[in-house]
């Protein structure tokens, strides 16, 4: 296992947020390995005093359920390098450790700056056994994935890249292939001929946040749909594997991303929305309109809501619809996974409200079965469920994604050719909402979106 841990970009709120109590918790379980290090990279011009009172701050803030001592310990073992990231004899600095020990390179930073990144970390001359992290999105369009791919194969083995998807590492997601695979009553059903719909939705009640920097070049169909949505799509729809281990899992998943119909100009028209949120008010707060939230610049048209509809040409799944949704600011947001069955051919009664419906809940984590019975007297149909809530995980989605990059488990990273395939889908969307051949449409915040 990896004992060395580097983080370009450890100033920023992916370290701050996520990354800090990933390592806790890790600590927490026991599960670092003895001499573990983290070496925060960043612009500010700190020291190693400046970035563990800064560190603490943060675990304070997100990881306080972990104990005063596992916060200590993780502050303690943390040292900081002010260097820019794309200089070359800069990151060899930073990644340099005592002999040939390899580091896990986790690269915290915008999209638009992993080629430089990742050319530094090239002249650096990486130790054998070193990975690299990258987080999502994977490039800001296929052609710049490509050339990232390109860029990595020439520093690290393809098994050494994680392109990661914390999303992977939730509880629910991963139980929605356990569950479908493990159980022969689901699994003989897992398909169009008894499926009609499958919705895959993160609603958010949270606005810009002050993230417009990062968001307003990026969007809704970019930040969500394109990596962690695409992702659980996989999950739902790909074939039993052979095996859990990486390449079986992910040579699975691609075959899920390459049956997804290439979408035209008429499909993007009729299977695809975009808009944005208008002033509103969410709880106590008053929102202003996304284009008025500081740093918007409003040329760019950048959407705050997106929703798209897929087909998948395979066996499976011919003639059952995938609807996939991400939408910020809005009330009473759904985050789930809604499996939708088609009706029985008939029925001797009236029907009063919906049902048969699989719903996995990704947050808060939750398994709900809505079926059909007798609410009152016979021949009169309605909702029964099934619910149950799941309990909280060992680990945070993060704490188990970094273990899985100590540890080198690949199965849950994304491979270079499932990113490239997942540009692909999204692409025509991308072009023909810059072509504004779908109008952007509006919402008022805290309403359940467009529409």
């Amino acid at each position: 296992m990896i004992d060395r841990l580097v983080i370009f970009g450890a100033t920023g709120d992916l370290t701050a947020r996520f990354l800090l109590e990933g390592i806790a918790a890790l600590r927490a379980a026991g599960e670092l390995p003895d001499g573990f290090s983290l070496t925060g990279v960043g612009r500010e011009d700190w020291d190693d005093g400046k970035f563990r009172e800064w560190a603490a701050a943060q675990l304070a803030r997100f990881a306080g359920d972990q104990p005063e001592e596992v916060r200590q310990a993780v502050v303690a073992a943390a040292r900081y390098r002010a260097a820019d990231v794309t200089d070359p004899a800069a990151v060899a600095a930073a990644v340099a450790g005592d002999g040939d020990r390899p580091v896990a390179v986790y690269l915290a930073l915008p999209p638009a700056v992993f080629p430089a990144a990742v050319t530094a970390l090239r002249a650096a001359k990486l130790p054998e056994g070193s990975r690299i992290v990258l987080e999502k999105p994977f490039g800001e369009d296929l052609a710049s994935a490509l050339a990232l791919n390109r860029l990595l194969a020439g520093v690290l083995p393809e098994q050494a890249i994680f392109r990661v998807d914390h999303f992977l590492h939730m509880t629910t997601v991963q139980n929605i292939l356990s569950s479908r695979l493990a159980n022969r009553i689901l699994e003989s059903i897992w398909n169009s001929a008894h499926i009609d719909l499958i919705e895959i939705i993160w609603e958010e009640d949270l606005a810009l946040e002050g993230r417009a920097v990062y968001y307003d070049g990026v969007g809704a169909l970019k930040d969500m749909v394109q990596n962690h949505l695409l992702q659980v799509l996989c999950l739902v729809a790909m074939e039993p594997p052979v095996s859990l281990d990486e390449r079986d899992l992910r040579d699975r998943k691609v075959d899920v991303l390459r049956s997804i119909r290439p979408l035209t100009d008429d499909d993007v028209i009729r299977c695809s929305r975009r808009a944005r949120y208008l002033a509103g008010r969410i709880g106590d707060r008053e929102i202003p309109a996304y284009v008025d939230e500081p740093g918007v610049d409003q040329a760019r048209q950048t959407e705050t809501f997106a929703e798209v509809e897929l087909k998948l040409d395979n066996w499976r799944w011919s003639g059952a619809t995938f609807r996939i949704r991400a939408a910020k600011a809005v009330g009473g947001g759904r985050r789930e996974v809604a499996v939708h069955f088609r009706e029985v051919p008939q029925l001797p009664a009236a029907v009063h409200g919906e049902s048969n419906v699989l719903r996995f809940g990704l947050e808060p984590e939750s398994l709900r079965l809505e079926l059909t019975g007798v609410t009152g007297r016979l021949g009169v149909l309605g909702p029964l469920t099934l619910a149950t809530e799941l309990g909280p995980p060992s680990l945070s989605a993060y704490g188990q994604l970094l273990l899985d990059v100590l540890s080198h488990d690949a199965s849950l990273s994304i491979r270079g050719d499932e990113a490239e395939e997942s540009w692909r889908v999204v692409t025509p969307v991308l072009d023909g909402w810059a072509r504004d051949i779908v109008p952007m449409g509006g919402y008022p915040a805290g309403s359940p979106g467009p529409a």
